[in-house]
């Protein structure tokens, strides 16, 4: 058996700017890596668990340019350091680690899959835990709506004529390098490493959060008033339309790397458990640039018909083997799980031909857990309800956040890594028994990170699932070092 020997100190380079960009990140309010009910851009979080959103109407594209700029510096490395990655003896290692991709699908039947930042893409360390570890990988945030406009958050970057159905409409300009620049990577590393290559997950088309106010306007101007629900079903079919063929159309470079995309984030209020509206916070106005909690989607439609709308166009443009989710947080609570089952409901009873009906593969279950709730039997008759509307489920961000007198000390860090081993088996037990005789209804497992210091709980979010930034976290399955810590072993089947 092989393991890899990473270059130490570039990778605490890479930490430390990292870290700066995603204190940055939290700033701005994303959700680097979500929350229990949210996400985040590489600085957007939501009060229900979005991504870090603090400032919901800075426009942080230049200061992100910057880090992005040191990031590239630090990345500007000869090829011989680079080559300091390399094999080493099992006598020069400690305990062998088990591959986590194969012990998750010879185990439980899911595939092993993790969210990554171009920042965190960037760290050796974690690139080598991905590319051992995982086969499925989520950009945290550069797919959202606010990625691909550049984080232009408070005004539009511009805009060209583009056509719909032989119409002519006025749309704005997309940025897709954030992504590209991770999917370049992971296109090179799946040529070298056929036998190893990764598949990802597109996150997200449509989301309260982390879409531009100026996009539901007049104009693209916050200041004017909003469009007509006609008006908006235009923009909405040619933003998928547009983002689905860049990324999986017959002339893309990527077609084939993706094997799935969350259609519809969040829609269900944590509150109420029916749809989630544009009054949800009264101290969160419309006007901001960007919403942790209130839909903008809402404010035009007054109805569900934009989720019914996005699922028929993402059928209508997506490739019939890309599979298509709705993606929530807070899943099993009694309240917004009725609320999600509804939704779901909804969807499937529109389901048809690509350019005629809906089509949705599977519910995604965000899994921003604590360390108390929600408890197994919940986690079960999720699964299990979603499951026999829709037939599959995911774990799409799964984390956890630490108890409430966990410090950071050493000495705690022993008593709680025992605690979140037990929570995370306690996860993995109401997975297995939600199966079926004939098969796993939990197709794949995506942790929200890989090491902790990356992890988006680690900053202030005021989003579904965020944590308050005021505490130390340990949320994933490797610690600081980029060591498997014991939860890891829960699910490559060591426990």
């Amino acid at each position: 058996m092989k393991f890899l020997c990473i270059n130490k100190s570039k990778i605490k380079i890479y930490s430390v700017v990292v870290a700066v960009a995603c204190a940055m990140m939290a700033g701005c309010g994303s959700r680097g890596a979500e929350s229990t009910g949210g996400e985040t851009a590489p600085g957007v979080v939501s009060d229900e668990k979005s991504d870090v959103v603090t400032d919901a109407g800075s426009d942080d594209s230049s200061s992100l340019q910057d880090v992005e700029d040191e990031v590239a510096e630090v990345d500007d490395v000869s090829e011989e350091e680079e080559d300091e990655t390399s094999d080493v003896s099992d006598d020069q290692t400690q305990d062998q680690v088990p591959v986590l991709r194969d012990s998750m699908r010879e185990s439980l039947g899911a595939f092993a899959g993790c969210a990554v930042t171009g920042f965190e893409a960037d760290d050796p360390g974690v690139w080598n835990i991905i590319t051992t570890h995982f086969e499925a990988v989520t950009l945290g945030n550069e797919l959202k709506p606010d990625a691909l406009v550049g984080y232009s958050n408070s005004r539009c970057p511009g805009t060209y004529t583009d056509e719909l159905d032989g119409e002519e409409i006025e749309v704005p300009k997309l940025d897709h390098s954030r992504a590209d620049k991770i999917l370049d990577k992971i296109l090179a590393w799946n040529e070298e490493h056929p036998e190893k290559s990764l598949v990802v997950r597109g996150h997200v088309l449509v989301w309260h959060s982390q879409t531009p106010e100026w996009f539901f306007h007049e104009d693209y101007d916050k200041e004017k008033p909003y469009v007509t629900p006609e008006v908006m079903n235009k923009r909405l079919e040619w933003y998928i339309r547009t983002v689905l063929t860049y990324y999986t159309g017959e002339d893309s470079k990527y077609k084939g790397l993706f094997y799935g995309w969350d259609v519809v984030n969040e829609a269900v209020s944590d509150s109420t458990g029916t749809y989630r509206s544009d009054a949800e916070r009264s101290d969160e106005p419309l006007s901001n640039d960007t919403h942790g909690s209130n839909s903008s989607w809402w404010h035009v439609y007054q109805s569900n018909e934009y989720i019914i709308n996005a699922f028929k166009y993402a059928n209508k443009y997506a490739p019939e083997d890309l599979e298509l989710y709705y993606n929530d947080y807070n899943e099993c609570q009694i309240n917004k799980r009725n609320g999600i089952i509804e939704l779901l409901k909804s969807i499937k009873a529109e389901e048809g031909a690509p350019g005629e009906g809906t089509r949705i593969s599977a519910m995604g279950m965000q899994g921003h857990y604590s360390m108390d709730n929600p408890s197994a039997t919940d986690i079960q008759n999720s699964i299990q309800s979603y499951s026999d509307i829709v037939g599959k489920v995911q774990f799409t961000e799964l984390d956890l956040r630490a108890s409430d007198d966990y410090d950071g000390s050493d000495e705690s860090k022993v008593t709680e890594y025992e605690k979140q081993r037990k929570r995370y088996n306690m996860i993995r037990f109401a997975v297995q028994s939600a199966e079926t005789d004939k098969e796993p209804v939990v197709a794949g497992i995506t942790f929200w990170g890989t090491v902790d210091h990356y992890s988006w709980l680690q900053f202030s979010s005021n989003v579904g699932g965020g944590a308050d930034g005021a505490h130390p976290q340990c949320p994933l399955l490797f610690d600081d070092k980029y060591e498997p810590k014991p939860s890891f072993y829960v699910f490559a089947g060591q426990n």
